[in-house]
């Protein structure tokens, strides 16, 4: 006859309530281990492939061969204030670069943007052509320099407009590239508005155009280079989405 160990019977039922050991109880000595599954991989490759925000609609309308984009997005529909952000692409996607606050037209944006109705059009436009009354401060775009752009008189909520066109950008939206931003060729017709341009905020609403800090506009200057076919995105968020 065999006399039980006292010990071992405490230490079995410890076991037992814990549930320590219990799966190596189960498992009879001669059962394989178990196969670890292999951890995934973690891309170290963050940056988006396409911009961030836009729908598939907006995104086919971003031409293959551009590298630089302003993405311009409004708070909404009818609101005149939006961010504008700097992006760049490389080969690991695109990579934002700077951002900055911005103003929009007094009534905010519009698919059919027409002539006198103070929103800013919605789409994808190229950038080529830039200009100012300040010298060139060292821009890679085509510039234009002279006192055709001083802006006179007040904005919609009394603002001095004084220094609003000392650095511009024209978008191509119903102009001709590869002019001036002065030139008012409007192959859409004049009833489709024109003369709509990146300029220096005056701290209000604008008639149709997109405004950022005088510092913002010297820096996206020298920051846009035609060898990489620089595009302005810009709407609401919604519409964007699209």
């Amino acid at each position: 006859m065999i006399t039980p160990n006292p010990r071992a019977a405490l230490l079995a039922a410890a076991l037992l309530l814990t549930g320590c050991g219990a799966e190596a109880a189960r498992t009879p000595a001669h059962a394989p281990m178990r196969q670890q599954t292999p951890a995934p991989e973690i891309s170290l490759d963050l940056a988006p492939q396409q911009l961030p925000g836009l729908g598939p609609k907006t995104w086919a309308e971003v031409p293959t061969g551009a590298r630089q984009a302003v993405v311009v997005t409004g708070r909404g529909k009818n609101s005149s204030r939006s961010t504008a952000v700097l992006y760049e692409r490389t080969d690991a996607g695109w990579e934002a670069r700077e951002t900055w606050p911005a103003h929009n037209a007094l009534r905010g944006w519009t698919d059919q943007h027409r002539a006198g109705d103070l929103r800013t059009p919605i789409g994808v436009f190229a950038l080529t052509d830039a200009g100012g009354r300040l010298r060139d401060p060292g821009t890679r775009l085509p510039y234009d320099h002279g006192v055709g752009f001083t802006a006179t008189g007040t904005g919609f909520e009394g603002e001095p407009l004084a220094g609003s066109f000392d650095y511009v950008v024209a978008i191509n939206y119903n102009r001709k590239p590869g002019t001036s931003p002065l030139d008012w060729t409007r192959p859409l017709g004049d009833g489709r508005g024109g003369g709509i341009w990146l300029h220096v905020d005056h701290d209000g609403p604008t008639q149709g155009c997109v405004s950022i800090a005088k510092d913002h506009m010297k820096a996206l200057l020298l920051a846009l280079d035609p060898d990489k076919k620089p595009v302005v995105v810009m709407g609401d968020a919604d519409s964007l989405a699209r």
